[in-house]
């Protein structure tokens, strides 16, 4: 009786006879242990901090705000009692929530407008475009620090740069721009649109990875200038201006330290700079009401 014959059709490979080999025992489960080991020599390290840094904090402000502490005592639970106050029995809470509001809902978006207007421009191949980044950059590093809160309280004081700029072009009777309840929030606001250089440096890559094909082809069919940008280069830059909206407001809600500074530590004439972070320190710090300085009141009782 003859063997059976495998026919094979040109272009297809032919069905194993033979049965793969398995690993030995032990080897699979081996390999799983020590991939499972480099996973946690490198996720170690950002964990702990997590837990120590962000998660265990959080946890504890959470549990505080529902308690009686002044940390001069052990933490007393009082229920919702703080979270009540704060609602009903508290208009400095409101009234940093108004400014909060308006210095996040003002200057994110002319931050961003102008980081992406700043984009552009060196994405139009600008000679020394590294030294222009950097240059651009700086403030975002900067900006947040005591320094230049300083250096602002400064510039937009009577006598400072700003007045002695406009001096020269025949403006006079000029404010005390910090010091003065109607325009102390706008000296914030220019503040953070100055740091426009993180959210520019984002938008410069998103544009350089927008096809030039896009642009060709809308030339051809006689789009101009403006039309490409509300055609191919906005909507190309969705994703990126979503993560930017997103990051530059959580940003902005957490600023702290320019409205200390500037206003001197006590949210400026008729409290227009004290953002909610300010009124927070201030009942944490002074008030020594810990348990509700997240909430803008003093201790229970």
């Amino acid at each position: 009786m003859a063997a059976p014959t495998t026919t094979v059709v040109r272009g297809r490979i032919p069905p194993r006879t033979r049965p793969p080999r398995r690993a030995p025992r032990g080897r699979g489960t081996g390999a799983r242990r020590g991939r499972f080991r480099d996973l946690a020599v490198l996720m170690g390290p950002w964990t702990i901090g997590f837990v120590l840094l962000t998660a265990g904090p959080l946890v504890a402000a959470v549990y505080l705000s529902f308690t009686d502490f002044n940390l001069l005592g052990s933490p007393e639970l009082v229920g919702a009692d703080n979270y009540v106050r704060m609602f009903t029995a508290d208009p400095r809470f409101y009234r940093s929530l108004l400014v909060t509001g308006t210095y996040v809902a003002v200057s994110v978006p002319l931050q961003l407008a102008l980081a992406l207007l700043l984009a552009l421009v060196l994405d139009n191949g600008v000679r020394g475009l590294s030294y222009y980044r950097a240059l651009y950059y700086l403030p975002s590093l900067i900006g947040g620090s005591v320094a230049v809160g300083i250096l602002w309280r400064t510039v937009f004081g009577y006598e400072g740069g700003f007045n002695q700029v406009l001096r020269l072009l025949g403006f006079e009777n000029l404010p005390n721009w910090v010091d003065n309840p109607s325009t102390s929030i706008w000296t914030l606001i220019a503040l953070n649109v100055w740091t426009f250089g993180s959210p520019m440096i984002i938008f410069l890559a998103g544009l350089r990875q927008i096809p030039m094909e896009l642009y060709e082809q809308a030339s051809i069919d006689g789009a101009g200038p403006l039309r490409k940008f509300f055609s191919i280069t906005l909507p190309m830059l969705t994703p990126l201006i979503f993560f930017n909206v997103i990051l530059q407001t959580i940003n902005a809600f957490q600023a702290f330290t320019p409205a200390h500074v500037i206003s001197g530590g006590t949210g400026g004439p008729a409290r227009a700079g004290r953002f909610v972070s300010v009124l927070l320190s201030d009942q944490g710090e002074c008030s020594l009401g810990l348990a509700v300085a997240s909430l803008g009141r003093g201790g229970h009782g």
